[in-house]
């Protein structure tokens, strides 16, 4: 039997952060990301680049390498009350400011306030966005059916430590696939004077990195696009992986990766 629920490595979980409007904070949060190797992405409103109190345009690239950089629209509007062209115009110009200051492709975003409908979900596709993050906690660890109205698992505020420890005993006791997403403001760990939360969440988190996938949102996105791309046989006894990336599968108990092009075999059916 070949069954799937893995990420990288072989690990049952994956853990991404996901902070909004690029306040001057940023630097100190990624700092902290960093020494602990924890991945997220930045959504960044391209008007406000070089305000006082956001990062600038010139710092981006430096800022954010190792993260990914996402579009919050330029002015922070409610999108759903805009025209289509006003509406457009707000995402694909952040996207376009964006990428000239990070030299690299930005393909998602987080929606103002979380407001979005319908609309917002089509004028994002329009724009080449593949996915986009809601503020609408689960509190559960699984993918979105449809990724532009992907809603993540908690804010930081929400208990996050607890919500962990939770994460970490579930991903221990079932099957993997499974991701603990979180989300929120930089500034807000300065305004809260709480900097130690996301520190020993990070500390707690970088504990079980035997376990843990630590990605940007893309890299998730990503991963489970090459996983749905996986050819079966009807008795689930072969698999073919036909996207560009290795993905890990389980492979008569064993958790194995399968390459691009490589096709596994198992022993079941036989």
């Amino acid at each position: 039997m070949i069954r799937t629920g893995y990420y990288p490595g072989g690990k049952p979980g994956a853990l991404t952060l996901s902070y909004d409007d690029g306040r001057e904070y940023d630097r100190r949060l990624v700092e902290i990301m960093n020494r602990y190797g924890l991945k997220g992405t930045f959504h960044l409103n391209s008007a406000n680049l070089g305000r006082p109190g956001y990062v600038t345009g010139e710092e981006l690239a430096e800022l954010y390498a190792g993260h990914e950089i996402s579009c919050h629209t330029c002015t922070h509007p409610f999108l759903p009350r805009m025209s289509r062209e006003a509406m457009l115009a707000e995402i694909w110009e952040d996207r376009r400011a964006l990428e000239s200051y990070a030299g690299r492709p930005v393909v998602s975003m987080s929606y103002p306030f979380g407001d979005y409908d319908a609309q917002v979900q089509e004028t994002l596709r329009a724009c080449g966005l593949l996915y986009s993050r809601t503020v609408r906690s689960t509190y559960s660890y699984s993918l979105p059916e449809d990724f532009t109205a992907w809603h993540p698992t908690c804010h930081h505020r929400e208990d996050v430590l607890a919500r962990l420890d939770h994460f970490l005993s579930y991903i221990g006791r079932f099957r993997g696939g499974r991701v603990l997403y979180v989300w929120g403001h930089s500034y807000e760990f300065h305004d809260n004077d709480n900097w130690d939360l996301i520190e020993e969440f990070c500390r707690k988190a970088a504990a079980a990195a035997d376990r843990v996938w630590f990605a940007t949102g893309l890299e998730i996105y990503d991963y489970a696009r090459a996983v749905s791309m996986l050819r079966f046989d009807a008795g689930m006894t072969q698999a073919t992986n036909l996207s560009g990336q290795t993905v890990w599968l389980e492979v008569d108990g064993q958790v194995v990766p399968v390459t691009p092009g490589e096709t596994v075999r198992s022993l079941s059916g036989r």
